[in-house]
């Protein structure tokens, strides 16, 4: 297994906040777990828990993220935004990601909303957010990123039908440091400009393969169907039921309809 050159990364990231501090481990069950630690600790804002790999790494709705070593990127940021910016952090995680892999590779990528990085109506990168909060006040946000680069998903079957890799889309291994330095800078510049004021939505509204179909949306036992109309500044999805009505959804799982 080939490491990841973290001094290499370090130094091609410059003074970028995102990345001003790494927390590498050879393996670790999440990377979710080590940056949530970090912050029990007081480390710094933009602090990177980055992993070869994951023993128990997690995607949304608690699903399990394969994990194999050496092959993928793993990395969780530490944040800690004002609650403004904490409502658009899954908005400007996704943006930051899909820029970052077109810098790296070339690749035109699209959001699923709300937050898949697909390509070829394949899913590349995989964005998990959690949040503590203290009344209105936000104490911390973690969010994690993976990304499949040099993985061959055709062993393991529940994801062989559904995810791709950079290095399958690109048709040669692709160089994890390269693809974890570009995500980190566009990621950068994203929260930057979210702590500034900008909008994001236009921009993340133009990469979203959901808009303008006709999908199902599931949170636990709930559902609802319908047009995926639009998307709010805070990036909830607007969704026009069959009898005209509208109902604005802050999360779940979209399946196209047939």
């Amino acid at each position: 297994m080939t490491l990841l050159n973290v001094a290499e990364v370090t130094q091609a990231l410059g003074g970028s906040l995102i990345g001003s501090r790494f927390l590498y481990h050879l393996s670790a069950t999440s990377t979710m777990d080590v940056a949530r630690e970090a912050a029990a600790s007081g480390y710094p804002e933009g602090a990177v828990a980055l992993a070869e790999e994951q023993t128990a790494g997690r995607g949304r709705f608690q699903r399990q993220w394969v994990s194999p070593a050496g092959v993928n990127l793993y990395f969780s940021v530490l944040l800690y935004p004002d609650l403004h910016a904490l409502q658009r952090l899954t908005m400007a995680t996704s943006l930051g990601v899909a820029m970052g892999v077109t810098r790296a590779c070339g690749l035109p990528v699209a959001i699923k909303w709300p937050n898949d990085v697909r390509q070829g109506g394949k899913k590349l990168c995989g964005i998990l957010l959690e949040s503590a909060l203290e009344g209105a006040r936000v104490r911390y946000a973690v969010v994690g990123v993976g990304v499949n680069v040099n993985l061959d998903p055709s062993p393991y079957p529940e994801i062989a039908a559904t995810a791709t890799s950079l290095a399958l889309e690109c048709g040669h291994p692709v160089s994890r440091e390269q693809v974890l330095v570009s995500i980190l800078l566009e990621m950068d510049g994203v929260y930057a400009a979210l702590r500034g004021g900008a909008d994001l939505r236009p921009e993340w509204r133009s990469l979203l393969e959901t808009l303008g179909k006709r999908v199902e949306v599931r949170w636990g036992d709930d559902r609802e169907e319908g047009l995926a109309e639009d998307v709010t500044e805070e990036g909830s999805l607007v969704l026009r039921r069959r009898d005209g009505s509208r109902v604005t959804l802050p999360v779940g799982e979209v399946t196209l309809q047939v």
